[in-house]
């Protein structure tokens, strides 16, 4: 047997080998390679027969054709003649079945090697096709894998098979940092075939990976005695999840915690401190509002369900809380209700509190408009924001706060 043969022997054992396919699929590939050589050769294959070893991955082809009588053959892919079939079998006769053995090396040295370039390639796209189809199916689970090459714009994490899969920066959690060797948990968020090669993202920003990181968690989640209504997410600063119970002897959010806290503070890790807000699903609005908004005390709550808009009254001392850092309470609790939520100080009796309207002639009224719109319509609700909340709640520059701010504590002087 000429090496280039056993080359080609080896390649197979080699793909018999291959991690996503399998073996009846190889074979056929194998077979189909063949069977086009075969047509180049000979014009046809249907003749012949392609006996593919799986075991070992032999090879053996056979070719068939119709002994006829000199003179009468008119194909000779098909037929063959006596005087010619007589110089390999003198017992053949006319009518017969004249089979040969097609050895390998009868293809030539370089119709070999094309197939062997033909079979990597195969190969290679079925290998394509079933990461692709492996992974399509599994969006929205859970995938853990090794950080092979960190990039500026993403990172290459590979899975237990070796699989590439890319989690880009804007799928990462602003505290994450991963170094070649770390190991990381995120969700398979998008499949998809670029040039025919699979691309296979996932993400540890989406609220799908809070949600099964709670699965993984609480057990009643898992077997669906708690179910999660909704999760929304500002990643690594702050969640809110809305859990309830079709059982009355359970307390959702107190599974969802879990004793001391035990339950979600492995989830509070994995996310960089991101900080979870679990609160009870209701379908009384004014009460899941109220819920959302917390660690806020709301002392009353005006709904048009027409605009979805709700104006949230509170203590002077809990505007701060329910706007929260950033304004991250406050959006989050208006992506989990559906409502447009704005937040009124409600002054006391003993509270001096001036309108911001009333300071139209020293503030300009788009900058009045502009404080308005994120629920501070009086002095004292603006003052009881620090000049960096303001900025990053409102488009106003730090310089014009700050000077509104001078011009409204001048009048509590």
């Amino acid at each position: 047997m000429s090496t280039t043969t056993i080359n080609l022997i080896d390649s197979f054992q080699e793909f018999k080998d291959f991690k996503n396919i399998d073996r009846p699929t190889v074979i056929s590939v194998l077979e189909e390679v063949f069977r086009s050589m075969l047509r180049k050769k000979y014009g046809t294959d249907e003749n012949c027969d392609v006996i593919v070893n799986p075991d070992n991955g032999d090879l053996e082809i056979w070719r068939t054709r119709k002994v006829m009588e000199d003179g009468f053959s008119e194909d000779d892919d098909l037929e063959i003649e006596l005087a010619e079939v007589h110089q390999y079998d003198p017992s053949l006769e006319a009518g017969d079945d004249y089979i040969e053995q097609i050895t390998l090396e009868s293809f030539g040295r370089r119709a070999i090697l094309a197939a062997r370039q033909t079979l990597v390639s195969k190969v290679l796209e079925l290998e394509k096709d079933e990461i692709f189809k492996k992974y399509k199916d599994r969006v929205g689970e859970i995938v853990t894998g090794e950080v092979y090459q960190v990039w500026k714009k993403e990172t290459l994490v590979l899975d237990d098979e070796g699989n590439e899969l890319l989690m880009p920066k804007t799928e990462q959690i602003p505290a994450d940092y991963f170094k070649k060797g770390d190991s990381v948990k995120a969700v398979i968020s998008k499949v998809e075939m670029i040039n025919a090669n699979p691309k296979i993202i996932i993400s540890r920003t989406a609220p799908e990976f809070l949600q099964r990181l709670f699965e993984l968690e609480v057990p009643e989640i898992f077997d669906g005695l708690i179910t999660v209504k909704k999760i929304v997410r500002e990643p690594g600063e702050r969640a809110k999840v809305a859990v309830e119970s079709y059982d009355d002897r359970i307390d959702p959010v107190g599974a969802c915690v879990g004793m001391k806290g035990s339950r979600i503070h492995g989830i509070v890790r994995e996310l960089k401190n991101e900080n979870i807000d679990v609160i009870n699903f209701t379908n009384n609005i004014s009460l899941y509002i109220t819920r959302a908004l917390s660690p806020a005390k709301i002392t009353s709550i005006k709904l048009d369900d027409e605009t979805k808009h709700a104006s949230v009254y509170l203590k002077p001392d809990q505007v701060s809380l329910a706007i929260g850092r950033g304004g991250h309470n406050i959006k989050l609790a208006g992506k989990l209700t559906g409502y447009e939520i704005d937040v009124y100080r409600e002054a006391g009796e003993e509270d001096e509190d001036v309108d911001l309207e009333e300071f139209s002639d020293e503030i300009d009224s788009w900058i009045i408009d502009e404080l308005k719109a994120i629920g501070c319509d009086t002095a004292k609700s603006v003052l009881a924001l620090t000049v960096e909340d303001l900025v990053k709640r409102t488009d106003l520059e730090e310089e014009t706060i700050k000077e509104v701010v001078q011009i409204l504590q001048s009048e509590f002087e």
